[in-house]
């Protein structure tokens, strides 16, 4: 009787074991916007993004980081707004230039691994290098390790 449940047993636990493991394995890898290049390649030239008309800030130096997963398909999912400098009203442009991006994987990601990442978007930049360093470092993320 023992040895009739033994594969009972064994195909609980390993059921268990899955439900266990598989949230894990189903979270991205984070990688940085600088070494994505090693998973997926922009096919994009250009982006269509909506822009507002009116608003907060629109015409001041600034930038929006905005976090994404690169999905399985090359399409940007779970896009979101991370961080706004300064406060202003061109967060929903940000959102919408992103979610316009397209990937193709690149040869190291042939079986297309998603791979979370964020994407600088900088806005009416100034012309001194270090200003405009300053600006990109204020929105850069933590968490995003090199591929």
């Amino acid at each position: 009787m023992n040895t009739k449940l033994r594969p009972l047993r064994q195909g609980l636990m390993l059921a268990l074991l899955l439900g266990f493991v598989a949230p894990v394995l189903a979270q991205s890898r984070k990688v940085g916007p600088n070494d994505l290049y090693r998973y997926w390649i922009l096919l994009n030239t250009s982006v269509q993004m909506d822009a507002p008309n009116s608003g907060l800030n629109l015409d001041k130096p600034g930038c929006a980081a905005v976090s994404y997963t690169v999905g399985s398909d090359g399409v940007p999912m779970d896009v979101q707004l991370v961080k706004l400098v300064p406060k202003s009203d061109l967060g929903p442009m940000a959102l919408s230039a992103v979610r316009n991006f397209r990937y193709g994987p690149s040869l190291t990601n042939r079986i297309g691994e998603p791979v979370a990442t964020y994407y600088i978007v900088p806005f009416n930049m100034p012309t001194d290098k270090v200003q405009r360093q300053q600006l990109i470092d204020a929105c850069k993320l933590p968490g995003y390790a090199p591929g």
